[in-house]
């Protein structure tokens, strides 16, 4: 049995697709011969928890934890939510006060590359005492943060490991970069960290072939893209809505307020009484007040429900119910290889997913190709509106609204593991 030490900030309780990664990996990894062990904060900052994800966290792993100390406990003392929301990578496209741009300044600049840089060092020693005495040769450092990357280059640097990079987003080229008000120094420090990381690793993976040749661009190096996925364990037998509703699962802040979308809500609803009886809109996770205003405007608060945020389980079970299952990404050129990990728990629910998002996205192709639902830029009002009538023809007809996504399969978990361990036992294909 090989031993792989795997090095993660986000892991239970903490919320949100990045702790499924490698709580999934984690779980199938055994079965091809690979026993994980995990190394995590001790006493993390995690801005969300999902107290369920904790039950999913096999029996049989090993879990080495170190304390960690992060600078968002003395930011707090200013803002405690505007400290939060940066924490979590979350940065509006309103223009930020003087407060919230001295705080962005402050991330930018002097934490580099990310406010848990001050774990690099302690868990450097720490894992080098580890590598021996649990006969372990090969670690992998997953970001965000990617300051968990440092800790695998100084392993690299002080003993014979082996060494894997999982890049779960973008690190200079994800679109929230430029808004962390760098200074020219300061973008030379990331880039050169960057591409310090890419070069040095002993192998790179992404979450998205777009995400995989930035990557390869910047590091002149080979990336291999294993993306996320869903797992048959969450497949609930719930009923579905009576109403014609579309759900969008997560956070939903105005930088992917799709107002194209309320525009076209609102023309349907004007122009079929029906329509807009029906019509329900479910959100959970915390949507931007500038989205809930353009629904006053549209007509449609009426129509929505604000859950706030809710389990993986929970949310699961409203993508069962949902009739259409919304998936909305910023339209700008760095979001093109953004594949939400939702897309591929969206496949299993069957339901028709409606995506919203920049000209030559990823995820436009994916689900074109699974004919799991419709792809539209912010241009595309008229396409939605004609979409969205079909899929209300289907909803109020006696067989009703349903899809099956083609040739999903590839997409489960334990299939992906396969990829990954694949890797880890040596083969780089």
């Amino acid at each position: 049995m090989k031993r792989v030490l795997i090095v993660t900030y986000y892991w239970p309780p903490a919320g949100g697709p990045g702790v499924q990664r490698w709580l999934k990996f984690v779980k199938y990894l055994p079965e091809f011969e690979i026993e994980p062990i995990v190394y995590i904060p001790e006493n993390p900052h995690y801005p969300i928890q999902d107290a369920s994800l904790v039950d999913e966290i096999p029996d049989t792993i090993t879990i080495v934890k170190a304390p960690i100390w992060e600078p968002y406990g003395l930011a707090g003392i200013f803002s405690k939510k505007k400290t939060q929301r940066i924490s979590s990578g979350i940065i509006t496209d309103k223009e930020p006060g003087f407060l919230e741009r001295m705080m962005l300044a402050i991330r930018g600049n002097l934490f580099i590359p990310d406010a848990r840089k001050f774990w690099v060092s302690p868990s450097i020693k720490h894992i080098g005492k580890l590598l021996d005495k649990e006969k372990i040769d090969t670690v992998i450092t997953t970001g965000p943060p990617h300051s968990l990357h440092l800790i695998g280059l100084g392993l690299k640097k002080q003993h014979n490991i082996r060494w894997i990079a999982d890049f779960r987003d973008p690190w200079t080229q994800i679109g929230y970069h430029k808004k962390l008000r760098l200074s020219t120094w300061a973008k030379r420090k990331h880039l050169k960290l960057e591409k310090l990381v890419l070069q040095q690793a002993d192998q790179l993976i992404a979450t998205s072939k777009t995400t995989s040749r930035d990557l390869e661009k910047i590091g002149d190096t080979q990336v291999l893209t294993i993306t996320n996925g869903y797992d048959h364990a969450h497949n609930p037998d719930v009923p579905k809505d009576t109403t014609f509703s579309l759900a969008h699962i997560g956070s939903l802040l105005s930088g992917r307020n799709p107002r194209v979308l309320w525009q076209a809500l609102q023309e349907l609803c004007a122009d079929n009484e029906n329509f807009s009886k029906d019509l329900r809109l479910n959100f959970s996770g915390v949507v931007g007040e500038e989205i809930k205003e353009d629904l006053r405007k549209c007509g449609l608060f009426d129509k929505a429900e604000f859950l706030g945020y809710i389990s993986h389980d929970e949310a699961v079970q409203m993508q069962h119910r949902s009739q259409v299952l919304l998936l909305l990404e910023i339209d700008s050129p760095e979001t093109m290889g953004i594949i939400p990990g939702k897309l591929f728990e969206y496949w299993v629910s069957k339901r028709p997913i409606l995506g919203i998002g920049p000209a030559g996205w990823e995820v436009a192709e994916m689900i074109h190709t699974t004919q799991s639902g419709s792809v539209f830029t912010p241009k595309d009002k008229d396409r939605i509106k004609n979409v969205l009538l079909s899929w209300y023809s289907a909803f109020t007809s006696e067989t009703g609204l349903h899809t099956n996504a083609v040739g999903i399969a590839a997409y489960a978990r334990r299939e992906l593991t396969k990829q990954l361990a694949n890797l880890l036992h040596g083969d780089r294909t």
